[in-house]
């Protein structure tokens, strides 16, 4: 299962942008032995990016009972982390900085969800 974008989500992720915050959803499965100690030390070490952007987490934890899903949807944790905008999401992904830490989620993670979100109203 994928947990990088590929160019094609990215410029999904571009065409949709209405220019206000974005709260983006991860869904995140570990991956076999020290999966979720690498990605612990990325959680860490993302930090600082989200501080010079302006982004913050605003909800993490494990997951617990799936009371309604389709089998295979066991996830290990959530994340919901705020974004000032999509073009600051990009900015920080782009940052040399930050791609000097992308591989500890990549090694951590076995299957991921990332999905930007709307608010309703």
């Amino acid at each position: 299962m994928p947990v990088d974008p590929t160019p094609d989500d990215v410029r999904r992720y571009v065409e949709e942008d209405d220019g206000g915050p974005v709260v983006m959803l991860n869904l995140l499965r570990y991956g076999g032995s020290g999966g979720k100690e690498s990605y612990d030390k990325y959680a860490e070490a993302v930090q600082a990016h989200l501080a010079r952007i302006g982004g913050e987490v605003v909800y993490a934890g494990d997951c617990s009972t799936a009371v309604i899903a389709d089998e295979g949807h066991e996830w290990d944790a959530v994340l919901l982390v705020r974004y000032p905008s999509r073009q600051k999401f990009l900015e920080m992904v782009m940052d040399p900085s930050y791609q000097e830490i992308t591989h500890l989620r990549t090694e951590g993670l076995e299957d991921a969800v990332l999905q930007a979100t709307t608010p309703w109203g």
